[in-house]
C-alpha cells in the first residue's frame, strides 16, 4: 500500500484499486500531484480489508481484475456503506457493466484511456458528495433516530406531526407535504426517509433551482453514455435516487413539458435519459412538497400521485413551540459560528413570544442567528435609530440571504443564480462583496 505524505492535510482522499503496476503508479502520481492522499491496492480483497464505513474519501477501481472483479468489489462496498462513492475504470467492452453499476449507485465511470483531468474532475465531484453524506450522517446521529428529537415542540400540532411522520415513514407509500414556506417540509422529508425502510439508500432533492435551470431536463433525467456530450452529467438526479427517495420541492417552477415528464415518472417509475433507446425502470419512493395548494390542486400531478398528505401548520398556529424552537436555533447558530450562546433577556423573549412569525421557521431561525451575532436590539432585529445606517442593515440582510441560499444549493452557483433570479455576474459580485466562497458550502 502506498500513501501520500501525512505532513499536510490533503484536499482529497482516494482508495485506488488497480492490478496493473504501471497504470497504478501513473494514476497514483496524478492524484498526488493534486494534493490527494492515496491508498493504493493491487487487488480488491486487499482494499476490502482496509476500507471502513467511515472512510471519508472516494474509491477508484478497475473493473477487469483477477480474483474479485470491480463489479463484485462494488457490490461488497455497498454492503459496507451504500453512500461510499465508487468510480469504476473500464475498457470499451465493460461499458455496459459500468452503466448497470451506476444504476445501482456507482458514482461514475471512466473509459480507458482517460485524461488525468477527467479523473480529477470525477474524484472531486464524488468527494464533495461524500463529505456532504458524512456531514448529514453526523447531524442525523446527533438528532437521534426518532421523530421525538427531530420534531421539537410540545404543542398538539408538533405531537401530531411526530406521530404521523413516524407512521408514514414505516410504509413505502408516496407522501405529499403541504404547508406555507418555512414550516419544516424539507426537514420532514429527510426524516421520513431516515426513519423508513430505505434508510441508508440515496436521498435526492430536486428543488426549484434545478427545475428552473435551462438544462433541467439533462440534470433530472441524464444523458445516455452512447449519446455523447463531454463535460455533462451522464446520470440524472432522478436515476441517482434509484432504490431510495426522490424529494421534489418546488415543482411549480417546472415548465409544462418538464411537468409532463415528471407526471410520467410518477405513473410509470421509469426514466428515459436523453439519447437512450429504452426507458430504465426505477425503484423510487417519491415525496413532494407544495406551498400553493390552490394553484397546485389543479395540476394533474396531484391527482395521479395518490399519496398520503401531511399538512404543516404555520408557526403562528403552534405558539407553544416558539420558545423551544428559538432556544434550539440560538444554540445551533452559536455552535456553527463558534460563538458563546448569549443570554436571552426579557426584551428578546417579549419579541419572540409576541411576534407572529409570518416567515415561519425560516424567519425565527434568521432572527436567532442575528441575535447570536449581536445584530438585534431590545428584541427587534433592526437597530435603534441612529445606531446603524440603512445601507448597513441592507448589507447584513443581503449576506444572510446569500448564505442561506448557498446552503440550500450546496455551493452550486448555477442553482444559486436560478434560485435568486439574479444575473450570474451580479451573483459573483455579491459573493465577492461579502467574502462568501461557494466551496465552503459544498
Amino acid at each position: 500500500m502506498s500513501s501520500a505524505p501525512a505532513s499536510a492535510a490533503p484536499l482529497l482522499q482516494v482508495a485506488l484499486v488497480e492490478d496493473d503496476p504501471a497504470l497504478r503508479d501513473a494514476t497514483l502520481q496524478a492524484l498526488m500531484l493534486e494534493g490527494a492522499e492515496v491508498a493504493a491496492f493491487p487487488d480488491a480483497r486487499a482494499a476490502l480489508g482496509w476500507l471502513t464505513a467511515d472512510y471519508p474519501g472516494v474509491v477508484v477501481s478497475d473493473v477487469r481484475m483477477p480474483g474479485m472483479d470491480g463489479i463484485a468489489f462494488f457490490a461488497a462496498l455497498r454492503e459496507i456503506d451504500p453512500d461510499l462513492p465508487v468510480i469504476l475504470v473500464t475498457g470499451h467492452g465493460d461499458i455496459a457493466m459500468a452503466v448497470e453499476a451506476m444504476k445501482n449507485g456507482a458514482a461514475d465511470f471512466l473509459t480507458k484511456p482517460y485524461a488525468s483531468a477527467d479523473l480529477i474532475r470525477a474524484v472531486r465531484s464524488a468527494a464533495m458528495r461524500r463529505a456532504l453524506a458524512l456531514e448529514n450522517r453526523r447531524l442525523r446521529e446527533e438528532a437521534g433516530r426518532g421523530a421525538d428529537g427531530a420534531i421539537p415542540g410540545s404543542s398538539p400540532a408538533a405531537e401530531r406531526l411526530r406521530a404521523v411522520i413516524e407512521g408514514v415513514a414505516r410504509s413505502e407509500i408516496d407522501v405529499v407535504l403541504s404547508g406555507p414556506h418555512g414550516t419544516g417540509k424539507s426537514h420532514a422529508a429527510r426524516l421520513i426517509h431516515d426513519l423508513g425502510p430505505r434508510r441508508g439508500r440515496p436521498f435526492v432533492t430536486v428543488d426549484a433551482g434545478v427545475l428552473a435551470h435551462e438544462d433541467a431536463e439533462l440534470l433530472l433525467f441524464g444523458r445516455d453514455p452512447a449519446a455523447g456530450g463531454a463535460g455533462l452529467s451522464r446520470t440524472g438526479l432522478v436515476e441517482r435516487a434509484n432504490g431510495g427517495t426522490l424529494f421534489l420541492d418546488g415543482i411549480a417552477a417546472a415548465g409544462s413539458a418538464l411537468a409532463a415528464r415528471l407526471l410520467a415518472l410518477v405513473e410509470t417509475r421509469q426514466v428515459f435519459p436523453i439519447g437512450a433507446a429504452q426507458p430504465r425502470r426505477l425503484n423510487l419512493r417519491i415525496i413532494v412538497a407544495r406551498s400553493d395548494e390552490a394553484a397546485e390542486a389543479r395540476d394533474p400531478l396531484w391527482h395521479r400521485l395518490g399519496a398520503v398528505q401531511i399538512a404543516f401548520p404555520p408557526l403562528g398556529e403552534r405558539r407553544e413551540d416558539v420558545a423551544e424552537l428559538f432556544r434550539l436555533f440560538t444554540a445551533r447558530h452559536a455552535r456553527e459560528l463558534g460563538l458563546a450562546v448569549p443570554a436571552i433577556g426579557e426584551a428578546q423573549w417579549r419579541h419572540v413570544l409576541a411576534h407572529d412569525w409570518p416567515g415561519n421557521l425560516h424567519e425565527l431561525s434568521a432572527y436567532a442567528r442575528a441575535f447570536v451575532l449581536g445584530l438585534t436590539e431590545a428584541g427587534v432585529a433592526s437597530p435603534l435609530p441612529g445606531e446603524r445606517s440603512l445601507a448597513e442593515i441592507v448589507a447584513d440582510f443581503e449576506r444572510t440571504v446569500l448564505e442561506d441560499a448557498l446552503r440550500r444549493c450546496r455551493g452550486d452557483v448555477a442553482q444559486l443564480q436560478a434560485m435568486l433570479r439574479t444575473p450570474r455576474k451580479t451573483i459573483y459580485d455579491k459573493l465577492a462583496k461579502h467574502d462568501l466562497k461557494p466551496s465552503r458550502f459544498r
